[in-house]
């Protein structure tokens, strides 16, 4: 796929490497971005890549396939629901997640 800028280059990752979760949420303003429509988000994002891990990149709209939620009321809400539909469906890499992870979540 030709995404609008490198997923490992400076506007993908602030110079570093960074993944999933890390990226989505560098996209918003905690004070400013809430409530946060998830529509926009995708409207704005869709085409952005995002590191699931060292070979997999994946779009924002792939992602947000998976968000139940239509609107977000606080960063917390946010990262709440991205992990949700991220672990749901294949897009968390990370060994153990599942233990900080209650029922509840």
């Amino acid at each position: 796929m030709d995404w609008p800028h490198d997923p490992d280059g400076e506007q993908g990752s602030e110079g570093m490497r960074q993944y999933g979760h890390a990226v989505l949420a560098k996209k918003i303003d905690e004070e400013e971005d809430f409530p946060l429509s998830a529509a926009d988000y995708v409207e704005q994002y869709g085409d952005h890549p995002i590191r699931i891990d060292y070979e997999t990149v994946v779009s924002v709209e792939e992602i947000f396939e998976g968000v139940e939620k239509e609107e977000f009321d606080d960063f917390v809400e946010f990262h709440q629901e991205l992990g949700r539909a991220m672990r749901e469906n294949g897009f968390w890499f990370y060994e153990g997640a599942e233990q900080f992870v209650g029922d509840d979540a």
